[in-house]
């Protein structure tokens, strides 16, 4: 990596340094293609659940119930184990609603993911972290880029090739960790407060239905 100026004349504050993407990282890959066999099966009938792109949310994966998360059966997902997510990955959409990113975490694991995304592995031992990177490839500048690059297409799709062309700033090990830190604990509130939200509409809709049909009364 080498110090430079940023996009638009910024420039970086010392001690900071910018390569692209593709230099960063040790290794991407696209989802695995869908077979029409394999379509059916959810998470709560087993197999190895699959990530979709709407789950990226947040820069979390966010899944539904058991019920609505696909799988992939025991026997075909032993010879997609090139595909499994490990904990530090980062997820990518790349067509529809593309550079929506997430990082991965322990309790998915293990888990396949759906063609439309990518998965970014950092290297063991390198120059960024993987939740500073996350946090930065979902920073207004990165998006910014992402949707230059693919504005006016019918379906908005971005390779792999172009993903790797990302100008990425880079600060001291310390800092990143600092900046990673800080803005996961505002996602983990984010997320909290999205999950309130959920119950309450839930609970709120549960409970329409019981005084709209006398179940309840809702007088004191």
């Amino acid at each position: 990596m080498t110090t430079t100026e940023g996009t638009k004349g910024f420039v970086p504050p010392a001690g900071w340094s910018s390569c692209l993407l593709g230099e960063l990282w040790a290794s991407i890959q696209a989802g695995p293609g869908q077979r029409t066999e394999d379509k059916g099966l959810t998470q709560a009938d087993g197999g190895v659940p699959v990530v979709l792109p709407r789950d990226l949310r947040g820069r979390r994966i966010v899944t539904e119930e058991a019920p609505a998360v696909p799988a992939i059966p025991w026997d075909r997902a032993r010879t997609l184990a090139k595909y499994e997510l490990a904990e530090g990955d980062i997820l990518i959409t790349r067509t529809g609603t593309v550079g929506r990113c997430a990082l991965v975490t322990g309790e998915h694991a293990g888990w396949l993911f759906h063609p439309n995304l990518v998965r970014l592995r950092l290297p063991g031992a390198g120059g960024v972290e993987a939740a500073y990177l996350a946090a930065y490839l979902s920073a207004t500048t990165a998006q910014d880029w992402i949707r230059t690059r693919t504005a006016g297409a019918v379906i908005p799709s971005l390779s792999i090739r172009t993903l790797g062309e990302l100008p990425v700033l880079v600060p001291s090990v310390a800092e990143q960790t600092a900046i990673g830190a800080t803005l996961a604990a505002l996602d983990d509130k984010i997320q909290a407060y999205a999950e309130i939200t959920r119950a309450t509409r839930a609970y709120r809709s549960v409970l329409a239905d019981a005084l709209m049909n006398g179940v309840l009364s809702a007088e004191p």
